[in-house]
């Protein structure tokens, strides 16, 4: 258990490198047939699944510092593929692995075994892939090879399917097209489309993203690759600098196609003082005000929106909270449940949450395993009367294993 007594922070931090780019990129480098070089890479719990998956598809993998080589082009080592407690990696992956006509189990730990895959079996099917689910969550067993053709997806819950099938049917003989039903987390799949051009292929869609051509006999090329810094960790940062202090955060680019880059438009409505400057974000506390956002399309926002929330005078009311309920936890509960706990007046109203903002009492928060709400917990801590102590922790390491000691390096009294 980590304890945060409220604090005042300053200074300057970088952002953790992304790991919804490096997972991309390990397997864009499993599937090329040449070396790939990883620069300023993530080595987050998910990241570090993500690179165990490669090797057992046949990868080489070489260092785990601040460059990694990944040789790809091998052939399977291994029958399980263990994902950690990874969704996306077992979503993504899942496909890739169907590229060879042999039987593979992909399953995983905690979480994850309780995340629904079952999405994943009727256009696998459609795609000539025998596959079987636990009655719809993992482990799943999996056979291919994937025959590429007309595929039909649901992209209500997410798009990390569909990144999976983007990135291994452009290996498959024939060409495919993918037609994606309620696509929610566009800028996701279009993150992917860019990472998959870096690695030299290149597909083809129409301007909403809803169906993509994809031209089969197609080969990746090993490339050199650096990791953008993470939104959805800087968002955390940011968000704390809102209501308790002067910080920088750097590496974020502005530019980016990462889907929390939204975090600066909810921070500027709700009156936060930033300055933007190549790569960085300097956020300054200032008297903020509720605001309206809508999260549907980066649902990974909501903890660190509901963090600064209750720090905004007034109502703010954030939409999409149906996007909550498959994540680590069910995501909408866990927040209405501790952030209530801590003394913040917080409900779900038509798929938003709103909350009524004020200074925070603070308490005990359970992280229910969430690296997410881990972290909302001990941001909201630093502007709180008594200060918040988080159980489990430890669950960070999932994204962003250095966070407690950024936040204290800025100045929060942790402990």
């Amino acid at each position: 258990m980590r304890s945060i007594k409220p604090s005042e922070i300053s200074g300057k931090v970088d952002a953790p490198a992304s790991k919804s780019l490096m997972i991309r990129a390990t397997a864009a480098a499993l599937l090329a047939g040449g070396d790939s070089r990883i620069l300023e890479p993530s080595l987050c719990a998910d990241a570090l699944a993500g690179l165990r998956v490669a090797r057992a598809l046949g990868a080489d993998v070489v260092g785990l510092d601040a460059e990694i080589g990944i040789s790809g082009g091998g052939d399977p080592r291994r029958d399980t593929l263990n994902c950690g407690e990874s969704g996306l990696c077992m979503r993504m992956f899942t496909p890739i692995a169907a590229l060879w006509g042999r039987l593979f189990l992909v399953t995983g730990e905690g979480s994850l075994l309780a995340r629904p895959m079952r999405l994943l079996e009727r256009p696998l099917r459609e795609a000539g892939v025998l596959i079987r689910t636990r009655d719809g969550f993992p482990p799943l067993s999996v056979k291919g090879p994937l025959r590429g053709g007309k595929i039909t997806i649901d992209g209500s819950q997410s798009s990390q399917f569909l990144t999976g099938l983007l990135t291994a049917l452009p290996l498959c003989a024939e060409d495919s097209e993918v037609r994606v039903e309620n696509l929610k987390s566009r800028p996701y799949a279009a993150m992917t489309l860019s990472l998959l051009a870096r690695f030299g292929v290149v597909i083809d869609s129409d301007p909403d993203l809803r169906t993509f051509r994809i031209a089969g006999g197609r080969r990746y090329r090993g490339t050199t690759y650096r990791v953008e810094g993470d939104w959805s960790a800087g968002a955390f940062l940011l968000a704390a600098g809102a209501f308790a202090g002067d910080i920088t955060v750097g590496n974020l680019d502005i530019l980016s196609e990462q889907a929390d880059r939204k975090v600066v438009e909810a921070l500027e409505s709700a009156g936060a003082g930033m300055d933007i400057a190549d790569g960085s974000i300097s956020i300054r506390r200032a008297a903020l005000k509720g605001f309206d956002f809508d999260a549907t399309d980066c649902p990974d926002l909501f903890p660190p929106l509901v963090a600064l929330a209750c720090y905004c005078r007034g109502r703010t009311r954030i939409a999409g909270a149906e996007r909550l309920k498959h994540k680590e936890s069910d995501r909408a509960v866990s927040l209405l449940k501790e952030f209530s706990a801590l003394g913040a007046r917080i409900a779900v109203d038509r798929g938003r949450l709103e909350i009524e903002g004020g200074r925070l009492r603070g308490g005990v928060l359970d992280a229910h395993n969430d690296h997410r709400i881990a972290m909302a917990g001990a941001v909201a801590g630093l502007g709180s009367e008594d200060g918040v102590s988080i159980r489990g922790s430890d669950c960070v390491s999932k994204s962003y294993p250095g966070f407690f000691d950024d936040l204290k390096s800025l100045g929060g009294d942790i402990t």
